[in-house]
C-alpha cells in the first residue's frame, strides 16, 4: 500500500526518469540522481527506482545539472533494472 502512494507521488512531482534518445549517438537523461559508474564502454546511472545502464564506445557524458545528463557516443545497448 505505502509502495503504490510512493509511487504515485513520485509519478505526480515527475521524479521518474525520463529518457530522450537521438538516434544512437545521444541520449538525455532527465531526473537521474547520480553516476555511480563512468568509462568509455559504460556509464551507470541511479534515478529513483532505477538503475539505468547506457552501453557502447567512445561515450562521454556532459552537462550533469538540474538533475539530467546528455550522454554522446556510440549507443548500443540501454539496459533498465529496477531498485528499491
Amino acid at each position: 500500500m505505502i509502495e503504490k502512494m510512493a509511487d504515485k507521488c513520485r509519478d505526480l512531482l515527475y521524479m521518474t526518469p525520463a529518457i530522450h534518445v537521438q538516434g544512437n549517438k545521444e541520449i538525455y537523461i532527465e531526473n537521474c540522481k547520480r553516476i555511480e559508474e563512468y568509462n568509455e564502454v559504460l556509464i551507470r546511472l541511479r534515478s529513483p527506482g532505477l538503475c539505468i545502464q547506457i552501453w557502447g564506445s567512445s561515450l562521454r557524458a556532459f552537462d550533469f545539472k538540474t538533475n539530467g545528463l546528455i550522454i554522446k557516443g556510440k549507443i548500443e545497448r540501454i539496459e533498465f533494472t529496477e531498485s528499491r
